[in-house]
Formats: C-alpha cells, structure tokens, sequence
C-alpha cells in the first residue's frame, strides 16, 4: 500500500500528518516513510531522528569528445534543457547548472562523441526511527537546482526496503518534482489549511492528482481559526485536525502527538486517519 501526503502550499502540516499517520500504522504494519521534500526535508527533526546510512546520488552529464565529434549540432537543437551551445568554432559546450542528464544529447549523437560522466545532485538516506518504522531522506545538493532527479532516487530507495506500507511525504507544490513523488502511489491525503490561499493551491493539486488517474482525499489542518470552511468545489474531507498547544509542543519537541500524547484528541485524530486512509486502500 502506497500513501501519497501531499498539498499545494507550504507550510499546512503536510510533514506533521505525514509522521503521525506513519506512528500510527507502524504499530500494526512496517512502514517506510520517504521524505521527498528533498530542497527542505525535515521528517527527521519532527522525529528527533540521525540521518544515517548515506548514499551519493549522481545524474548523467555528457562529456564531449572532441576528436570523434563532427560539428553535426544534433545535440544542441534535440537538447530539450537548452545546456549545450556551440562554440564560434562549431564545437558543442556543455552548461552543467542547466543539464537534467536524461541523455538526449547522447542517443542523437552519430558518432559517439558524447561519453559517460555524472554530476553529484545530492545523497540519500536510511535511518530506522524504531520497530517497523523506518525513515528514506532526500537531501539536495546545496546549490543544485534541479529536485526531479534526487526525488526519484529517494523514492526509489524507500521501494526498495521491506514494507506493508511506504508513505511519501511530498514538497510544495504542483511541478515535476512533487509529480513524481506520488507518481506510484495507490492514494493521496492532501493536507490544506482553510484560507482562501490554501484552498486555492488545494485545488491545484487535485488537478494534478486528477490527470495522474489517483484518488485523493483532503484534511484540513488548523480548520478551527476560521468559523466557515470555503467552498471546496465537492472536494471530499478525509479529516479535520484544530489548532492545537499539544500539536505545536509536538512540532518543538521533535516528537509525534501520537507518542507524546498517546490517549489525546489529536492522537485519536490522526489514528483515524491513519484507519481511513488504509480502509479506502483495501476497498480498491
């Protein structure tokens, strides 16, 4: 079973739910958590947790040999990144910042002039947060500008290891990088707060959810600092989560509600959640 936490804006708590419903399933289920926020990943703060266990994740970059190359120019007009330019004297020039190594430039290439290098983007990493409970981190590379590619390698690392249930907690958004986070899951959770900005980049999200064929389900965190919820165009609410001193104590402890408070309100809520979300996956 694959859980997608997601939700346009930032800042609405996607992590927060994201940890607690993993707490809250590893106590029957083992449970890999990826954090795919990979720009500003913070599940291991929330859960007091060392990153361990790195591995380097690199991407292609082309390396041109000059001796074989014939000054064609098929890899500067089929490089959809605009990386590579031609010099004055008809040689091909690579601008690495701008290069997202999907290797068109080789494959078009009819001589082999273009050769294999690769461009560290970043590492990721493995740490177990306790029984059944393991945690995936993606961390870029400072000053590396492009996600997509280390979001696919930390998603493909959390696969990888032994799970009933693999939860990718996504970044902001509605781009390439938070589309390929919840490409493989089975269902998402988008987490909202209930301002007109929240709902605005809520809805966005459910359009992206809806082109990739998946399900999506909102919770609206903070839901009691306003009297009325907006219209949410029949969007369906999974569950509702107040603001709350416990939630926030929680947040600065590096703690889940649902270990530091584990008979609370907000507990309970989001071990409904937790419930709802894997009885809609079994109803699939």
């Amino acid at each position: 079973m694959r859980i997608a936490v997601t939700g346009g804006k930032g800042g609405t708590g996607k992590s927060t739910v994201a940890i607690n419903i993993a707490w809250e399933l590893s106590k029957r289920y083992r449970v890999v958590l990826v954090d795919a926020d990979v720009e500003c990943p913070n599940d291991h703060i929330l859960l007091s947790t060392n990153l361990e266990n790195s591995m380097e994740e690199y991407i292609f970059r082309p390396r041109f040999n000059y001796k074989k190359c014939i000054r064609c120019s098929l890899c500067v007009k089929n490089c959809s990144d605009s990386a590579i330019v031609m010099f004055k004297e008809g040689y091909p020039f690579l601008m690495p910042q701008l290069c997202s190594g999907c290797r068109t430039c080789q494959l078009v290439c009819p001589v082999d002039a273009i050769e294999e290098d690769k461009k560290h983007i970043g590492n990721t990493y493995v740490s177990r947060v306790k029984d059944n409970l393991t945690l995936v981190t993606g961390v870029l590379k400072e000053g590396e500008e492009r996600s997509y590619p280390l979001v696919l390698s930390t998603r493909k690392r959390g696969e990888e290891l032994p799970h009933d249930i693999i939860i990718y907690d996504t970044s902001a958004g509605t781009g390439n990088h938070v589309a390929a986070a919840i490409e493989n899951a089975d269902i998402a959770v988008v987490v909202t707060e209930p301002t007109p900005l929240g709902i605005h980049d809520l809805k966005m999200i459910f359009r992206l959810l809806e082109k990739q064929g998946k399900n999506g389900y909102a919770v609206i965190n903070r839901y009691n600092i306003v009297q009325d919820l907006p219209d949410l165009d029949g969007i369906s609410v999974l569950e509702k989560i107040p603001l709350s001193d416990r939630i926030v104590e929680s947040y600065i402890k590096g703690v889940p509600v649902a270990k530091l408070y584990p008979e609370s309100e907000e507990s309970m809520i989001f071990s409904n959640i937790a419930k709802r979300v894997v009885d809609l996956l079994w109803q699939r």
